[in-house]
């Protein structure tokens, strides 16, 4: 480790003695702008560069951009962003000038054609284009597509469609979050220590129809993540406003309803009329439905949002949020095949069918972001959450407790406080630019949390239950520096320091009596990083990645085992390219490699702490979107994924349940006005569900599709999900389970929660 971070410096203190300097009496600077041309709000990450030369910079959250460095001459400026018109400038540069420019952006259709694979501002997010063009074309039916947006993540759910759900991302069963981190507007969805288990990330509190951007990174290569992200980090944006208010209704099978409404709350004459920009709208959404199971889910759900945005003056913006999220829900659990085989239920049906229930999150975010003098933007949040949690389960059924069953309810009643700071500064290295980021933050969790077991939801003993207070202070240094036209190098070093502190009672394993559970932990991790990125031609950039990361463990089980390696590092790397073959093709391909140095997670069902030791994946991702006419796309992702325990027996070696390969696609005809349509496939394959592979999760292929018409003032569309009608499993585990008459050690195979059947649902929308 040591050696690594000196390795570093010594590369970042060679790379700025090695550049050239440059006279700034001989070359002028081109500064200016960039905003909607409807509301005026600044538009971020727009490019902007030299027609006819490599390189070139992007907004930042304030619109801002600046190209410094220019031989004096005449040029053709590029800006252009997905969904906005490209345009191109001519300007003339002078000896020593410095010249300013306001932009205005139009929208537009997507056109593949403008997109370009030059370095966004955030050289790690490779794979901008890719999701800027998903976000167009993939139509989102919940807020569990959200999360599909990123390229080869699937996601499974077993628990009544009220539970986070289990996520797989390049070769992880990252459970519910463990080993990929998710956030919305920069609160955290992630919850540490959690109830159910580390790293729980229920995204349900968003509503899909406000979410404007998602940034995907893979891999632990980026400093402003730390703990959870692995395997990756998927950032979500709402909308800063809204093109129109809007109503929509959806009626389904199985008595599904939902509506939903978005209010402008300043309307488009403000928008216009107004000295200073500025957006304000609400959201809500009611979701109910039954669903296909024999019992009957009785789900609901309840969303509301809030949202401001305004330029308190011409270098200062202010960003206020607020959110409501309820939800309640029975559910048929996993299942034994056994029980489906001999006819004792149906595909759809429970042994168990008191399983179910209850979750609430309410947010409060204030971000504010101000232009600092000499090219320095500063960016705070703060924010906080109460969540609310509670599930009834039962994994084993009778095994433990032959006579009242083994269900289990978790409860979770916690605060969270965070605050967030971030530094960005361009600067002249020389004649290159240096884009230099200081972030520092704290995240504070206060919890009640409880395990407890249960008969028919009424609560017969305790297991755990305590206090739990958890704090992440961290900060990081994250350079970036043009070393020529074409090669880019970005280094940076991220410190977390953890506190754990839990003080409660633990159930004896041999006696079940309760006894003092309670201590305070300290841990640190320190995670350099450094990525390379070659500009090879106009067409196609290549990148070579480097990180460590980790997750962290639960505390309950840092306090039971103080001398555990409770934040398991990982060490990530891939060779990869971002190119246009054709004008309208793009094209993202990566061989990557990720070690564990241990599978360390906590199990909230048991009370427990697991370790598989150490791991290694690697695999390769490729994932294309090509317009084949003016309005069809295709777009698919193919991920192979290969990874093993290191140190178990060749016999026995297998990671559970991770997948092999993975494939999403479809074909999409995309008009602004009439008909649009898409055809979808989700794939992944067959693979083991525990060490020998004596037992397989199933694999399947699923077809769905969307249909809207769409005009100025209403829409109607029409979803289906799987045309074929197959009979899939969509959660799936190796559990040692005893149903009634069963004997004492009960039987250990493949239980299953079943995919949705043919499932139909339509909708009518009014704008206004």
């Amino acid at each position: 480790m040591k050696q690594f971070i000196t390795a570093l410096l010594a590369c970042l203190i060679a790379i700025y003695g090695l550049v050239p300097t440059a006279s700034a009496q001989s070359t002028a600077t081109l500064r200016g702008t960039v905003a909607d041309s409807l509301s005026g709000q600044p538009v971020a990450g727009v490019s902007v560069g030299l027609q006819g030369r490599p390189g070139g910079t992007a907004t930042d959250a304030l619109g801002n951009f600046r190209l410094e460095g220019l031989t004096p001459g005449t040029y053709a400026l590029r800006v252009g962003a997905l969904g906005y018109r490209a345009q191109v400038l001519p300007l003339t540069l002078a000896a020593g000038e410095t010249q300013r420019l306001a932009l205005r952006v139009a929208a537009t259709s997507l056109s593949l054609a403008e997109v370009t694979v030059s370095q966004p501002q955030d050289p790690n997010q490779s794979l901008a284009a890719i999701s800027h063009i998903d976000q167009v074309l993939r139509p989102l039916n919940s807020a569990q597509d959200l999360l599909r947006l990123v390229p080869g993540l699937f996601i499974a759910q077993h628990a009544g469609g009220g539970k986070a759900e289990q996520i797989f991302l390049r070769g992880f069963d990252c459970d519910h979050g463990t080993d990929f981190a998710v956030s919305i507007d920069g609160l955290p969805v992630n919850m540490v220590s959690h109830a159910h288990g580390q790293g729980y990330a229920d995204f349900h509190f968003v509503i899909p129809e406000t979410v404007e951007q998602l940034k995907v990174y893979k891999g632990p290569y980026t400093a402003r993540f730390g703990d959870f992200a692995t395997a990756g980090a998927g950032e979500f944006l709402t909308k800063t406003r809204l093109e129109h208010s809007q109503v929509k209704l959806e009626l389904g099978q199985f008595d599904t309803r939902r509506a939903l409404v978005l209010l402008d709350l300043l309307g488009t004459e403000h928008h216009l009329l107004s000295k200073r920009p500025e957006s304000a709208y609400v959201a809500a959404e009611y979701n109910f439905t039954n669903s296909y199971f024999d019992n009957a889910q009785h789900f609901k759900r309840f969303n509301g949002l809030a949202k401001y945005t305004g330029q308190l003056s011409e270098r200062t913006s202010l960003t206020l949020l607020g959110s409501h999220f309820t939800s309640r829900w029975d559910a048929s659990g996993q299942i034994p095949e056994r029980a489906v085989n001999d006819g004792r239920i149906s595909r759809y049906g429970s042994i168990d069918p008191s399983e179910g229930g209850r979750t609430s999150r309410t947010n409060a975010s204030v971000v504010l972001t101000t232009a600092l003098p000499h090219d320095a933007v500063l960016r705070q949040q703060a924010y906080y959450s109460k969540y609310d949690f509670g599930l009834f389960s039962n994994f084993t059924f009778f095994l433990r407790d032959p006579v009242n069953g083994d269900e289990i309810e978790q409860t979770d009643d916690r605060h969270l406080f965070g605050y967030t700071a971030t530094y960005d500064r361009d600067d002249q290295l020389g004649a290159r630019q240096l884009h230099s980021t200081v972030g520092v933050g704290t995240r504070n969790d206060f919890s009640n949390l409880g395990l407890y077991r249960a008969t028919q939801r009424q609560l017969t003993g305790t297991t755990t239950e305590g206090r739990l207070f958890e704090q992440n202070l961290n900060a990081y240094l994250d350079e970036t520096l043009s070393l020529t036209d074409r090669l880019t190098v970005n280094a940076a070093v991220r410190a977390d320091f953890f506190t754990f502190d839990f003080r409660g009672l633990l159930a004896n394993d041999d006696t079940e009596q309760l006894e003092p559970l309670r201590g305070r932990v300290g841990h640190a991790r320190v995670s350099p990083k450094l990525n390379l990125y070659y500009q090879l031609t106009p067409a196609v950039q290549l990148f070579a990645r480097s990180g460590f990361g980790f997750h962290s463990n639960d505390a309950r089980g840092v306090i039971r085992d103080a001398s555990a390696n409770v934040l398991p590092r990982a060490l990530g790397y891939e060779l990869g390219s971002t190119f246009k073959p054709l004008p309208s093709l793009v094209v993202n391909a990566a061989l990557w490699s990720l070690h564990l140095q241990d599978e360390l997670v906590y199990v909230g069902d048991e009370g427990v702490t697991e370790s598989t030791g150490p791991t290694q994946r690697y695999g390769v991702d490729v994932a294309l979107r090509y317009q084949l006419s003016r309005r069809l796309f295709l777009d698919t992702d193919l991920n192979y994924n290969h990874g093993r325990q290191l140190e178990a027996p060749s016999e026995a070696n297998y990671i559970p349940l991770a997948p092999t390969f993975t494939s999403i696609g479809g074909l999409t005809y995309k008009a602004p006005r009439g008909l649009s349509g898409s055809l979808r496939y989700r794939h992944i394959d067959s693979r083991p569900a525990n060490d020998d592979g004596s037992i397989r999760a199933r694999g399947y292929f699923l077809l769905d599709a969307v249909l809207s018409y769409t005009t100025p003032r209403f829409q109607v569309g029409a979803t289906a999900e799987n045309l074929l009608d197959v009979n899939w499993n969509q959660a799936q585990f190796a559990t040692q389970s005893r149903l009634p008459g069963e004997t004492p050690e009960g039987v250990d195979e493949l239980h299953f929660t079943p995919g949705t059947p043919f499932y139909a649902k339509l909708n009518v929308s009014v704008f206004f």
